[in-house]
């Protein structure tokens, strides 16, 4: 429990960081804008072309920084939000099965004992613990699975 306390606040911190640097970017656009809009144009200027190459090239820009930004933050959610498999050293986690949107079954390895752990928001809760710790071998997941396979196909094919 107590590095699960751990955790929690390095992944708020990342988001706190994240909330603020898009604050600081809308600030800073919105400035801009203001900006702009403020500036006084003379009586015989006529307004820059917005389809012409400098305003597509500006649309283009914007955009790629948008998408750019968008794509960076979904890699960092999933990078922070995900269970980390060795936490203290002693502590691993096996592997999960999500039994709902919001329920999950945990299997951790604490030494040599394997725990059976119930998650739900707001409850994590011991169901069982195994006797006989469950083998997780090189083997198994070579055999079966979608990466042993795969592998297995790039053989054949580096061979004929």
């Amino acid at each position: 429990m107590d590095t699960a306390l751990r955790i929690r606040p390095r992944t708020t911190r990342v988001r706190a960081r994240l909330v603020a640097a898009f604050a600081a970017l809308a600030s800073a656009g919105a400035s801009a804008i203001a900006a702009a809009a403020t500036r006084p144009e003379g009586a015989g200027s006529l307004p820059p072309d917005p389809l012409g190459g400098a305003g597509l090239a500006q649309l283009f820009l914007g955009l790629m920084l948008v998408l750019a930004l968008i794509a960076v933050s979904a890699w960092l959610l999933r990078r922070f939000n995900r269970l980390h498999g060795a936490v203290g050293g002693g502590l691993k986690v096996i592997g999960g099965l999500s039994m709902g949107t919001r329920e999950r079954l945990v299997l951790v390895q604490v030494g040599d004992t394997q725990l059976l752990i119930g998650v739900a928001p707001g409850r994590v809760q011991t169901l069982h613990v195994l006797e006989q710790p469950i083998e997780t071998g090189a083997a198994e997941t070579a055999a079966g699975g979608f990466a042993g396979r795969l592998q297995a196909v790039l053989r054949e094919r580096r061979g004929a």
